[in-house]
């Protein structure tokens, strides 16, 4: 076999800059506002199907649904409530920037909430069909938040926290919280619900830990 003969070393006087121009690199405003109401809008109805699957999923959203169907509170008023507390946190460990983002992000799958009601109202829907396709919705949603510096607080901040210091990536960590919220809603709905929602809530968190990983398609 031949030998491979090595490259060349660049001149550093002619070899083009690979130094990034942040403002070129950066979401403008305009860029910002579509995505957080792509964002909201899908997580929102991908909550309205899981709603209408008898469903639950992890983190806020999941834990704002299983109260939901124990009390009879509508969702949108639950998951505000919810997150209050994070939205704290927010402040204390993110900084304004993002805290403002998510509290508007949260405000807004609340009011998509009243919408998809008013407007999309649905009677039926085959149970795992609503389950895996509102999880897909809402993982994706999200994904588009955080590439945009939101959330929809709640686990999403702790996990982007906790992926900022160690590495480890938010999907893994929001999926372990997700466990537990999951496990939770046998207190509440049928088993059979519950192995139903634990899949999709393992579809949702792969999509954003396969697809959210530090330093990759930074909107800064």
């Amino acid at each position: 076999m031949d030998a491979v003969t090595a490259a060349p070393e660049p001149d550093p006087t002619t070899a083009p800059s690979l130094v990034f121009d942040d403002k070129a690199q950066a979401h403008s405003v305009a860029e910002d506002i579509l995505g957080i109401l792509t964002g909201t809008f899908l997580v929102s109805l991908g909550l309205h199907l899981l709603h209408a699957a008898h469903a639950v999923t992890g983190g806020t959203a999941g834990l704002s649904l299983l109260l939901g169907y124990a009390t009879g509170w509508p969702f949108w008023l639950l998951f505000a409530l919810i997150n209050v507390p994070f939205a704290l946190l927010a402040v204390w460990r993110r900084g304004w920037d993002f805290t403002i983002r998510t509290v508007v992000s949260i405000a807004l799958v609340s009011a998509w909430a009243l919408v998809h009601d008013a407007l999309f109202p649905i009677d039926w829907i085959e149970p795992w069909y609503g389950t895996m396709a509102g999880n897909l919705l809402a993982g994706v949603g999200i994904l588009i938040l955080f590439r945009h510096r939101s959330s929809v607080g709640g686990v999403n901040i702790i996990g982007l926290e906790v992926q900022d210091r160690t590495g480890f990536r938010a999907g893994w960590t929001m999926m372990i919280f997700d466990v537990l919220i999951i496990l939770s809603a046998l207190l509440v709905v049928p088993w059979q619900n519950v192995l139903m929602s634990a899949v999709g809530a393992v579809l949702l968190n792969l999509v954003l830990a396969l697809n959210h990983r530090p330093g990759r398609y930074l909107g800064r």
